[in-house]
């Protein structure tokens, strides 16, 4: 057994459409629907350019397989998702022309530089950028 790669982040969401849109315009994602059983209303998965669903967004009234206490906020005992991504210059000048709120690490000894910045649910995101 061996992992391969990340497959997917689920976010719990009261604003759908609003997470939706952060996360289309901030990373380019592309928004579709989920598949049968969830519906357009309440769930929507967003699309890397490889074509992977890497990003599950659902409403707080969303059916799960695994149901317990969801809600928006703080993201508990996960600290943030990291992702590996490419144009750090553009992911800067959309949260600038955006006004949201970043910060910005630079690891020098392995050429990484960090963007930190919350969705509108609070999750905490890590874009990374190596050699970019």
């Amino acid at each position: 057994m061996k992992v391969n790669a990340l497959d997917h982040v689920n976010i719990i969401t009261a604003d759908l459409d609003g997470t939706c849109d952060f996360y289309a315009e901030l990373l380019s994602l592309d928004r579709r629907n989920a598949p049968p059983p969830l519906t357009p209303q309440t769930a929507q998965w967003m699309y890397d350019d490889a074509d992977r669903p890497i990003l599950h967004i659902n409403s707080l009234d969303c059916i799960r397989a695994y149901d317990r206490e969801v809600a928006p906020g703080p993201t508990g005992s996960i600290h943030h998702v990291a992702l590996n991504c490419s144009g750090y210059d553009e992911v800067i000048a959309r949260l600038n022309a955006r006004a949201r709120d970043h910060q910005v690490n630079l690891i020098e000894a392995i050429g990484l530089r960090q963007v930190f910045t919350l969705d509108p649910n609070g999750v905490l995101l890590e874009l990374n950028f190596f050699g970019d």
